[in-house]
């Protein structure tokens, strides 16, 4: 399967894109690769499920703010197409009946009802807003680190406003009227098609989507409102992430030009290896090893958390191989408070010795004909060995 694309790259949005903005942009995506319009057409077919899987996240809040925090990994049982659309079986109908009502009347499971030209009418209207790029930082965390949620500094050397022009680009800060779109920012096209007239319209490359022109531009930015420089940037990283993780920090990437919108920086995360536990998910995992008097008389022994150590109690007759699950102890989910928090599960082991002074052997000799010591069939012990079954069929 093909990697998945970034939602917002999908529809063709900036991250900023309003809730009409990215109506608008699936509309447009689902128009230009319907199968009406692309009969037998496999690769447009996966485009217009994988645009309507951007849309589906994108125009929910709840979804879109795990989407821009986690990225894909946010969305893993939030419902819906997200987070497993493509390979989820979901098919044609199930799109048309979502999300058929956005097109009038004119789109639905049977097909246009009506030409394309009424959605061509008009365009993206207004100046055009330059968006700053993004930067990727990487980030080693502990699991204690992981378990409290921790706020990062790093240094990077991104784009930064002009301070000589305050980002504006004019020297002066004296700006002209755009004599190619007159301020509009966009130039129309006028097209005759099979499905009618058409009209389109795109950024004016006289002013760059501005609809004004720098008469003076600054001398330290050359009109671009932005310069290499040095900037410390604080990130939060939330409790629960996992390795592999990409945590967004929205608006700390690179400054737009001319005042534009500045891009994201993405955080990607690793989780060093613990000492002593092994995660899994949420879940928290100790193999502890005790000597034979301890399992056999009981005892207390100290083992890790996260928050330092603790006291844990051995039962008398203990056995190889008993698991004992400490509920809530182990890591908070990603999503946060309501979404539960794992386990701390400890693997008790007893370690039998593998070297005796004479006078151990002879202790060990005369327990060896106590009825005590001869070996039964208990529940535990009958759990220990289905668990080894298990393991080897």
């Amino acid at each position: 399967m093909a990697e998945k694309r970034d939602y917002y790259e999908v529809l063709g949005v900036a991250k900023t894109a309003t809730d009409a903005e990215i109506k608008a942009a699936y509309k447009k995506m689902a128009i230009k690769y319907h199968p009406d319009r692309n009969p037998g057409n496999k690769e447009a077919e996966e485009k217009f499920k994988e645009a309507a899987e951007a849309y589906d996240v994108l125009r929910d809040k709840d979804k879109r703010a795990r989407y821009d925090q986690f990225g894909f990994a946010g969305l893993n049982g939030a419902g819906g197409f997200g987070g497993g659309f493509n390979g989820g079986g979901m098919n044609m109908d199930d799109i048309f009946s979502m999300f058929g009502d956005i097109f009038g009347g004119h789109m639905n499971g049977g097909g246009f009802g009506g030409g394309f030209s009424d959605f061509f009418g008009g365009g993206e209207r207004g100046t055009r807003t330059h968006q700053g790029g993004d930067l990727r930082v990487r980030v080693k965390l502990t699991l204690e680190e992981v378990n409290k949620g921790v706020t990062k500094k790093f240094k990077v050397r991104k784009k930064v406003i002009c301070p000589d022009c305050n980002g504006s680009g004019s020297k002066d800060g004296q700006m002209s009227t755009c004599s190619v779109c007159h301020g509009s920012g966009v130039v129309n096209r006028v097209m005759n098609t099979m499905f009618g007239r058409m009209q389109s319209q795109s950024p004016c490359t006289a002013c760059g989507g501005q609809g004004k022109v720098i008469k003076n531009k600054c001398s330290k930015c050359r009109g671009e409102g932005i310069i290499d420089g040095d900037e410390i940037i604080e990130v939060n990283i939330p409790a629960g992430v996992a390795d592999g993780m990409v945590v967004t920090a929205r608006g700390k990437g690179h400054a737009g030009a001319n005042n534009g919108v500045p891009g994201d920086i993405q955080v990607y995360i690793t989780v060093e290896p613990h000492p002593e536990l092994i995660r899994s998910e949420n879940n928290l995992i100790y193999n502890l090893l005790i000597d034979l008097p301890t399992a056999t008389l009981g005892g207390t022994v100290e083992i890790p958390c996260l928050d330092g150590r603790a006291k844990f109690k051995i039962e008398p007759g203990t056995q190889p191989g008993k698991q004992v699950r400490l509920r809530g102890k182990g890591l908070p989910a990603v999503q946060g408070y309501g979404y539960g928090t794992g386990d701390l599960i400890v693997n008790i082991s007893v370690y039998i010795p593998e070297h005796l002074a004479k006078d151990e052997k002879d202790a060990f000799e005369k327990m060896r004909t106590s009825d005590n010591m001869k070996p039964r069939k208990t529940a535990s012990s009958q759990s220990f060995f289905d668990k080894l079954r298990g393991m080897f069929s």
